[in-house]
């Protein structure tokens, strides 16, 4: 039988985006809300989304916003790498080397980056199978975006996810579901899964501002014709339930589901760094 904490973990992060789910399923999957938001951002005159041909409105909502979860991912991988050349130089055996690290200011990237390991390969995971997510869902689900159907002056006939869904084959050439820009906002919920196994009593804050995120980078491709809104709803559940089942295997789910440190205990217990140490890095 599950304890109450165990049933709450589950509850929290696993119960919640699968009830998110439902209630975008049939509120928005089972309706046509999606249609009617985005009929407030086209113009039936010029048969346009207007927003679609601003081309600095583009560049900041589309192709700058990808500087975050892009840097973000490239940062992981590099502590990745670099979390294997303190082991293999072992500059504690090798006092040469040690020198030469301390002369050019390398030791400290060097350490922190050996212990914090299994942290930027989580990342690193959690990026890459969010991204494998979506793209799997959008390929075997064929859904065209709004500009590109018959509803707002394209070719192609609107139809919902579950129409063409095939589990074992590409559905066709739509490429529209769940939201891609969305979930790069999304995957930031990598950074609070970290948090969580530390402890750390910002970790909501965190949470919310990945939220946030995802949700601007949506929102902004609805107003331009090119999602629905359940899109974006559809994006992070996904990656949430992704980046949650990726966490379990790499830190297990006492760590995750830990209490948050507040400020008074931070000053007595020991170091974020210091918490994770029960488990060593991968």
């Amino acid at each position: 039988m599950l304890t109450s904490a165990r049933a709450r973990f589950y509850g929290l992060n696993l119960g919640i985006p699968l009830l998110c789910a439902a209630v975008v399923f049939l509120l928005f999957d089972m309706t046509r809300i999606d249609i009617a938001i985005s009929d407030f951002f086209y113009d039936p005159v010029q048969q346009l989304f207007p927003l679609e041909h601003v081309h600095l409105f583009e560049k900041i909502t589309h192709k700058w916003a990808r500087v975050i979860p892009n840097w973000t991912g490239e940062a992981a991988i590099i502590g990745a790498l670099l979390s294997f050349v303190w082991p293999i130089l072992k500059p504690e055996k090798r006092a040469g080397v040690l020198r030469l690290l301390d002369k050019t200011r390398l030791t400290k990237p060097l350490r922190f980056a050996h212990k914090h390991r299994r942290d930027f390969l989580y990342v690193v995971f959690a990026f890459s199978l969010c991204t494998g997510v979506i793209h799997y869902l959008k390929g075997h689900t064929s859904v065209y975006c709004p500009v590109e159907t018959t509803q707002y002056a394209g070719k192609i006939e609107h139809k919902e996810w579950y129409q063409n869904f095939d589990l074992l084959k590409v559905a066709g050439d739509g490429r529209c579901w769940p939201g891609g820009h969305a979930s790069g906002g999304f995957t930031m919920l990598a950074l609070y899964f970290v948090a969580r196994r530390y402890r750390w009593r910002h970790s909501k804050a965190l949470m919310h501002g990945a939220l946030v995120l995802g949700f601007v980078y949506g929102t902004t491709r609805v107003l331009q014709g090119w999602h629905y809104m359940s899109h974006t709803f559809w994006a992070g559940i996904f990656v949430w339930l992704t980046c949650w089942l990726v966490a379990l295997v790499f830190y297990g789910r006492e760590a995750l589901q830990q209490p948050v440190l507040n400020a008074r205990s931070a000053t007595v217990e020991p170091g974020m760094a210091e918490l994770g140490s029960a488990r060593s890095p991968a």
